[in-house]
């Protein structure tokens, strides 16, 4: 990804803030760290894969960190962030972006399928945010912005079980923010719709497969889905991100922001 691919907004407000964001290696993670670093934020990326985390990170020059993470897990999460803030001397902003999924339609759903979705989709949510939002309690302020998804709001066949975590995601993030305003800290999601990452294509190809037609089929099906006309990127998704995390969105919270080209509307 070139420079021309990032958001062309500038947020002076973000220069000098630190974030922590999970998922980071790859796709709409990856997305939004690049986009913070061209801010002027110090980012330590978080994924399960350590390796890849340190690489994203260091692809952004010097000053950045990555990290090994698993998401479900409280200690491994804690201890992640820790590095973080004792690295960049303080913590400002956390995006829970760290997700998955799996494709199957809803009555051949397996205990496994269930517990996999919502432990990393919606428990990685929960604990990145409560560990973040105890550090931010102690400073007075800070950021939260978790990746949910189009499928939060509507779901879709063979993906129940998936929308069922990314639905839980915006609950959360509701009644996280209501609790947490008044100590001046912000809590809002992003709801993306078919964004072409890494998992969308792993996504193309279930579906193919489960509905009896090509991926080119399925993809020319979330084109047609579209207003906008085209497959999302993960640009796209950052540049709402740092909307979320700059001042000009200083007065919301408790949202969950469709960027979805026009899909969904409510």
């Amino acid at each position: 990804m070139s420079a021309k691919d990032l958001p062309r907004q500038s947020c002076p407000d973000l220069d000098g803030k630190r974030a922590f964001v999970t998922g980071g290696a790859t796709g709409i993670g990856n997305a939004i760290a690049r986009a913070m670093a061209a801010q002027g934020v110090t980012v330590t990326i978080a994924d399960l894969n350590g390796k890849a985390a340190t690489q994203a990170a260091e692809s952004l020059g010097p000053g950045h960190h990555g990290v090994s993470v698993d998401v479900r897990d409280r200690s491994a999460v804690q201890a992640a962030m820790d590095l973080a803030v004792t690295w960049m001397g303080g913590l400002d902003i956390c995006i829970a972006n760290a997700g998955v999924s799996t494709m199957r339609p809803a009555l051949e759903l397996t205990d496994d399928d269930w517990a996999f979705n919502m432990d990393v989709n919606a428990r990685g949510v929960f604990l990145t945010n409560q560990i973040a939002a105890r550090h931010f309690c102690a400073s007075g302020s800070g950021v939260i912005v978790n990746t949910a998804s189009l499928a939060a709001k509507v779901g879709a066949p063979f993906l129940a079980h998936y929308s069922a975590s990314k639905f839980a995601v915006v609950g959360w993030t509701q009644g996280l923010a209501r609790e947490l305003a008044p100590l001046g800290i912000r809590v809002n999601a992003v709801c993306p719709g078919f964004v072409a990452t890494g998992m969308q294509t792993r996504e193309i190809a279930w579906e193919a497969e489960l509905r009896g037609i090509t991926g080119d089929e399925v993809i020319a099906d979330y084109i047609r889905q579209t207003p906008l006309g085209r497959l999302e990127t993960p640009e796209d998704v950052a540049g709402v991100v740092l909307f979320l995390c700059s001042e000009a969105a200083r007065f919301m919270t408790g949202q969950a922001i469709n960027v979805t080209g026009g899909v969904y509307t409510t």
